[in-house]
């Protein structure tokens, strides 16, 4: 019994920490289920907090653009009305930057925070995109580069090439988490007819959003 003790003792933490928060989202145009990243403890406990608070549930996609990204989180979109501006809505505080290209960049189905233009590149509090993107050339590369001075390193150009993104916010954006089932229906959200603005003429909304460790291979 003792020796049972002692390898549950020593093994649970070893459990516990390969855990991962999933992420559900049901919206009314279908469920997308989301991983959140350990390497960025800020943005995903942030995460965390504001899906158990609720925060997220009945909000808006209020931007949306083929082949790019779809983003909500806007606390102003829960009761906005028809062509009502909206992007500029927010929580009271920012998340500090946890930029790491070299490791969580923007290929298709990564999530990521949305944010203001500031030298930090502080993320928003609340808001944030899930990229749905377009398959990446080299002639694309060259430019991309060129334009951010930000050199894509090869194996993600790998990924760009096979399935596509969105590589010319690397190194600008917090990556916090990715896609794992439900891509078809951001690509739905993405196409939806929308203003000059890019906020869906139609409303799209986020029903709820739950978020719970993983627990071996259970989850939703």
């Amino acid at each position: 019994m003792k020796k049972i003790i002692l390898i549950l003792v020593a093994v649970f933490p070893l459990l516990l920490s390969a855990q991962k928060y999933r992420v559900c989202m049901q919206t009314t145009k279908g469920k997308i289920k989301m991983e959140l990243y350990d390497g960025t403890p800020k943005h995903r406990d942030n995460f965390v907090k504001l899906a158990k608070a609720h925060f997220y549930d009945g909000l808006l996609f209020h931007r949306v653009i083929p082949k790019f990204m779809v983003q909500s989180g806007d606390p102003d979109s829960k009761k906005a009305k028809k062509g009502d501006s909206l992007g500029d809505g927010d929580v009271k505080y920012k998340i500090p930057a946890e930029i790491m290209p070299d490791r969580y960049f923007h290929k298709r189905g990564a999530l990521a925070a949305a944010r203001e233009d500031n030298p930090t590149k502080e993320s928003s509090g609340a808001q944030f995109y899930i990229v749905t993107g377009r398959v990446i050339t080299d002639s694309l590369f060259a430019k991309t580069e060129k334009r951010t001075g930000y050199k894509i390193p090869e194996a993600h150009k790998e990924v760009y090439r096979r399935i596509g993104g969105a590589p010319h916010l690397d190194n600008n954006y917090t990556v916090f988490g990715e896609v794992l089932s439900g891509m078809p229906v951001a690509d739905s959200i993405s196409t939806v007819k929308r203003d000059a603005k890019d906020r869906p003429i139609d409303d799209i909304r986020i029903i709820k959003l739950r978020v719970k460790r993983k627990f071996l291979f259970w989850w939703w």
